[in-house]
């Protein structure tokens, strides 16, 4: 997400999610990583979409290896059917196939899940679960994930401010008014957060805002933009800012 970006590319639901990488991650946290355990064969390559989310369906009803079998697959798919299953993972110990079942309902937008989802965001005591509901908050429209990924970037640990930041940029496509209320903590913490990648992608999303925002916010965006292509001592922030710029037609502003 830190990479330099087109502002209209798309959107965060498109993001292919590795649980294999994230759980590697984890593995400091728990004795056994139960993802590098899976033969790739179980997938059944040969088999067709629906022919695999059958097959995921069966292994959400199985033990924890075949749920997070199943959980990988729907990573990947989106099957509505897989709703009803995937709800009751979000309350599982194994902090694994909770992370799972998250990035799973980030792929299959549920309904029903936003306030669990808001809630694991806010209270679970695993941050890479945390990190994996603040990306899956973004393909919920529904008002309540705003103020959470809000809070989550001006307080949480650097892996949730950065997905948090990212997320903003598409609940803060809703409506005008989220707009503002997003760009407000992202001109903030573009300014102040210690991150180099929090504050790439905190640019990222204000680009991607910028039509929305008012002619304050848009100001400022420009101005903040121009200082750090200009005098930032991180590498990867300045050329961020500079790809901003030159995406709203104003690479003078720093050459």
């Amino acid at each position: 997400m830190t990479k330099n970006k087109d502002p209209n590319q798309e959107s965060l639901a498109e993001i292919a999610i590795d649980p294999d990488v994230l759980a590697r991650e984890l593995a400091l946290e728990i004795e056994i990583d139960p993802l590098e355990q899976i033969d790739e064969d179980v997938f059944l390559k040969g088999l067709n979409i629906t022919q695999e989310c059958d097959e995921a369906l069966k292994m959400l009803k199985g033990n924890r290896e075949e749920r997070i079998q199943g959980l990988r697959i729907f990573c990947e798919y989106r099957d509505q059917r897989s709703f009803p299953l995937l709800l009751p993972l979000l309350d599982q110990p194994c902090p694994v196939e909770r992370m799972s079942a998250v990035y799973a309902l980030g792929r299959n937008p549920c309904p029903s899940a936003v306030q669990k989802l808001v809630c694991l965001l806010k209270t679970d005591d695993n941050a890479y679960v945390r990190r994996a509901t603040a990306w899956s908050l973004a393909n919920y429209d529904n008002q309540i994930v705003l103020e959470p990924l809000i809070n989550a970037l001006k307080n949480d640990v650097a892996a949730v401010r950065l997905w948090s930041s990212s997320s903003l940029a598409e609940i803060g496509n809703v409506s005008f008014e989220n707009a503002q209320l997003a760009a407000e903590q992202l001109l903030i913490s573009l300014k102040i957060d210690n991150e180099s990648g929090v504050r790439s992608n905190c640019i990222w999303s204000l680009c991607r805002l910028y039509e929305k925002l008012n002619n304050t916010f848009q100001e400022s965006f420009v101005d903040e933009c121009t200082k750090i292509a200009l005098f930032d001592k991180e590498p990867s922030v300045m050329e961020e800012a500079k790809t901003a710029l030159d995406s709203m037609g104003m690479q003078g502003f720093y050459n």
